[in-house]
């Protein structure tokens, strides 16, 4: 890893951590190297991190439904406002992602046709 570059697992968040937020144009934070942080800085380092998951293949979020590893097949789609918040609310309910309610109803249309 170069000196530029953030290795993500040096950066673990215990329970006893404090996280808050920083005016980091009011307030000075420096990292370990002696940069100051900024915005810019900060959503460059976060693009590296993500960069750096998505390298090793662990993009967060669900294994591959495919059951053979591979990148899961996605379907796109458009609704209205009132409809996303009303599904939003529905799997927030239930207990589940809007993708996971998205997809127990595809499934249940299509076994229902």
């Amino acid at each position: 890893m170069t000196a530029d570059r953030i290795d993500p697992r040096e950066y673990v968040i215990d329970d006893d951590a404090t996280i808050s937020d920083i005016d980091l144009e009011a307030e000075e934070f420096t990292l370990r190297d002696g940069r100051r942080l900024t915005d810019e800085l900060a959503k460059e380092l976060a693009a590296q991190a993500l960069g750096e998951i998505r390298r090793r293949n662990l993009i967060p979020g669900r294994k591959s439904l495919s059951g053979d590893g591979s990148h899961s097949p996605a379907i796109r789609v458009r609704v209205p406002a009132q409809l996303r918040r009303q599904a939003e609310n529905r799997a927030a309910a239930d207990g589940v992602t809007l993708s996971e309610l998205t997809r127990e109803a595809l499934t249940a249309y299509l076994r229902a046709s």
